[in-house]
């Protein structure tokens, strides 16, 4: 059964699985919070993505949900926020991931998994809300990660959902983690400033503490009725009483499916983080498949934008799993899990809300499209009125004028020739990281010394030759990479083959 409620949901529509990493403020290398998701299409699909500004007189005042059809009356005064909505409007809006005017962001969602006993005490509500509405009902509309929380929170209560999911919030403090639980109910976790959280397509949050959820509610929150609700179906499964539930053994699933397709990426993750841990003894204390992995860590080293890119976007490098390696192959093993860079990633969306900078220019979207081991993360000030065309232009039209439909060019020629064309690869990956944090470092400085009155104008200008010159590099190696697909065509023939 949980099988179907990761991938189909109350409508019966396919559900895009997806991957999410979460950094404390601690733990990044600069003090930054750090929120990272990929969105994936389903399975035999993809689905062609944006990157905007919903201005407040764009934002409805009553929204429809296409999917549930759900009307639902918003207030009426939203704020400005960025979003990466589908392209083609034919499913509805799915915002899924942004920043707003007061440096507040959201990603939705990380489809989730749970068990017949959730879905017997509270059914999945098909005219319900979900990962189409979210960001477009709440992001405009909160002041804080922990408010967006309470929002989201109130609005599942109201009209319930037609899906599991898992939230992110964050703001320049705080990350907060949400899980729904169920068609109606929820539960949210603090991520701890030192630590950082991995999030595959499966119940996440390990322990839950209910005495400080119904008590100070400092770092757990949840709905107003889950003691009574756990109690009445009979969901939790500890052999010994106490306030910490066990979140995976009362909520989650454990399936087979999840050993092939959800833990495996989370235990990469969690490998590339803390190396040091005995991944490869005799005796490891997690492998590929436990359904024991931790839901947050505290890292060996500082968190970097770099290893936020490289982890979201693996393929089981380093391992005897990795579709396209060789050096660690062993017979049936290569390709028998899913990675997380895969044919079908959407987009990779991070946002890094900055301390030390002033508020103005303290939010910065990274971006990438398409499949995520051919792909480069390019930052963005979302304290703008609009984007570069160049990441908004994107249709159902193959064309190299947008950066998704690029990508997806440069991944489907690189992955048939991935010998062959992984060096031109990584050299893009790192020419745009590199031109990435100069631009940073030089926009910043140039904010602060030239203090614009037109703040929007002056970084909508920065972005604009960001996009610019991340379209030349684009548009570089797909040149690259075609001719080394072209050189490798079957039908190859010179003079000298005679």
């Amino acid at each position: 059964m949980t099988i179907l409620l990761y991938c189909i949901n109350q409508q019966g529509e396919e559900i895009m699985p997806c991957t999410t990493i979460l950094v404390g403020k601690k733990a990044t290398y600069d003090g930054s919070t750090f929120m990272a998701r990929n969105e994936d299409s389903g399975s035999g699909s993809f689905i062609e993505k944006k990157f905007i500004v919903v201005n407040p007189q764009d934002q409805p005042r009553t929204y429809q949900s296409v999917i549930s059809k759900v009307t639902i009356e918003l207030p009426d005064d939203p704020m400005r926020y960025t979003a990466m909505p589908n392209a083609l409007p034919n499913e509805g809006i799915w915002g899924e991931a942004g920043i707003n005017a007061v440096n507040v962001a959201m990603t939705e969602t990380e489809t989730i998994t749970t068990n017949p006993r959730v879905m017997g005490a509270d059914p999945l509500v098909p005219e319900g809300i979900g990962e189409e509405d979210f960001l477009t009902i709440v992001l405009p509309y909160i002041h804080s990660a922990r408010e967006g929380v309470l929002r989201l929170g109130s609005l599942l209560e109201k009209f319930g959902t037609y899906e599991m999911n898992g939230i992110g919030f964050q703001d320049v403090d705080e990350i907060w983690w949400m899980e729904t639980i169920g068609g109606h109910h929820w539960i949210a976790k603090r991520v701890p400033d030192d630590h950082y959280v991995v999030m595959p397509n499966q119940q996440g949050i390990d322990d839950f503490d209910l005495e400080d959820a119904f008590g100070d509610k400092k770092n757990h929150l949840c709905s107003e009725d889950l003691i009574s609700f756990i109690r009445d179906n009979h969901l939790d499964l500890s052999m010994t009483e106490g306030s910490h539930l066990d979140v995976r053994a009362a909520f989650g699933s454990r399936d087979d499916s999840d050993h092939t397709y959800n833990t495996p990426r989370a235990w990469i993750m969690l490998r590339y983080l803390n190396p040091s841990m005995p991944w490869d003894s005799s005796d490891p204390a997690y492998g590929p498949e436990s359904d024991s992995l931790p839901w947050s860590l505290v890292p060996e080293r500082r968190i970097t934008v770099e290893d936020v890119k490289y982890v979201l976007s693996s393929h089981f490098q380093g391992t005897e799993f990795d579709p396209y390696g060789k050096k660690f192959a062993r017979p049936g093993e290569r390709g028998i899990y899913r990675p997380i860079g895969i044919n079908r990633n959407n987009f990779i969306h991070l946002t890094q809300l900055r301390p030390y900078v002033p508020a103005e220019i303290m939010g910065i979207e990274w971006i990438s499209m398409g499949s995520n081991t051919f792909n480069a993360f390019a930052p963005f000030y979302n304290n703008i009125t609009k984007t570069p065309a160049y990441l908004a232009n994107t249709g159902a039209e193959v064309s190299t004028d947008n950066f998704y439909w690029s990508n997806r060019l440069i991944g489907a020629l690189a992955d048939a020739h991935y010998a062959m064309c992984t060096s031109h690869i990584e050299r893009y990956q790192n020419a745009v990281a590199y031109a990435g944090q100069k631009f940073l470092k030089e926009t910043d400085q140039a904010y602060i010394t030239e203090k614009p009155e037109d703040v929007h104008s002056f970084l909508e200008e920065a972005n604009q030759r960001m996009a610019d010159d991340l379209q030349k590099k684009t548009g570089d190696v797909l040149s690259k990479v075609l001719y080394e697909a072209s050189m490798q065509m079957k039908n190859g023939f010179a003079r000298s083959d005679a």
